[in-house]
């Protein structure tokens, strides 16, 4: 199955000058999200993972799905102020200015062997700081995983200490 035709090219959003990649035509095609499932899930091979990471918010579309199959818990991580419980927050850089995201202090033991996952890799700000964050609890990075990739932003180049896996490259 080619993936790349269930992407939606939006020019100008959300700015003029930018193109979005749009994964919603993706997610209304139920052949398409088991087939995005399986190859998401072949990226990781035979790795035993005790938590799937999904950022807000459209990783949170496949994350609790890969969970679900790999036997594993599902952790969210949310703009700050969005999650009910005892929080860890790391800042990071945007073009202009900064951002923070969040986790639940507890979301991850000690040692636990983690895939991140979201749907775009673009400048790789969100993915960076979503690792640090599972670090500060404790977890090991085992993959972060992508539906899709701008390679033209080199988002990978703030990921260079963990392994990253993407299906499909823009």
């Amino acid at each position: 199955m080619n993936l790349k035709t269930f992407i939606r090219d939006i020019p100008d959003f959300p700015t003029q000058g930018v193109v979005f990649r749009d994964i919603t035509p993706l997610l209304s095609d139920p052949e398409a999200i088991k087939y995005t499932e399986e190859a998401l899930l072949d990226l990781l091979g035979e790795v035993k993972i005790d938590k799937v990471v999904g950022m807000e918010s459209r990783g949170f579309f496949f994350a609790p799905m890969l969970a679900s199959r790999l036997n594993a818990g599902f952790v969210p991580v949310r703009k700050p102020g969005k999650l009910p419980y005892k929080t860890i927050r790391q800042d990071y850089d945007l073009e202009y200015g900064t951002d923070a995201l969040e986790i639940h202090a507890d979301a991850i033991i000690e040692g636990d062997r983690v895939l991140v996952h979201d749907d775009v890799l673009a400048t790789g700000g969100t993915a960076n700081a979503t690792c640090k964050l599972i670090e500060k609890i404790g977890g090991e990075i085992i993959q972060c995983n992508f539906l899709l990739e701008l390679d033209f932003l080199n988002g990978k180049d703030r990921l260079m200490e963990y392994e990253v896996k993407s299906l499909l490259h823009f």
